[in-house]
């Protein structure tokens, strides 16, 4: 016989219930930091794959020429041609702006972006006549 204080444990208890709402947002705390870095990780490819294909058609020019080619010039989403000279096309969702200083023997590209993910800190990455590839600001370090 059943009394009426008898009741089934069917469900789960409010502690129970609170207990993994905790275990859930320990995880998120945890895996949302490394998500973020990632993912400018992967935006940072745009600046370092444009910088190389900036170097290697600075090489070519300065092959026929003799000098390189640029000083002073900027492009971005906005001004996608500005580097056409050397056959470098800025794409319509580039998310840095890149400029250039040239000089007979050597030249400095420098990428430039504002906000890659939810932090103020602004990325600048740089390539040399030499090829050197450094960072100035990396998003995903500060």
């Amino acid at each position: 016989m059943l009394s009426k204080f008898h009741r089934s444990r069917e469900g789960f208890t409010l502690i129970e219930l609170m207990v993994v709402v905790v275990i859930i947002g320990i995880l998120a705390a945890l895996a949302i930091p490394r998500f973020m870095q990632a993912t400018t990780k992967t935006k940072q490819a745009e600046a370092k794959s444009i910088l190389k294909q900036i170097f290697v058609m600075e090489q070519a020019y300065r092959q026929e020429y003799n000098t390189y080619w640029g000083n002073g010039v900027t492009a971005s989403a906005a001004a996608p041609t500005t580097m056409g000279r050397i056959g470098v096309e800025i794409g319509s969702t580039a998310r840095y702006t890149y400029s250039l200083v040239a000089a007979t023997s050597a030249f400095t590209a420098t990428a430039t972006s504002g906000i890659l993910d939810d932090d103020a800190a602004v990325d600048t990455w740089t390539m040399n006549e030499q090829g050197v590839l450094t960072y100035m600001s990396d998003d995903v370090t500060n």
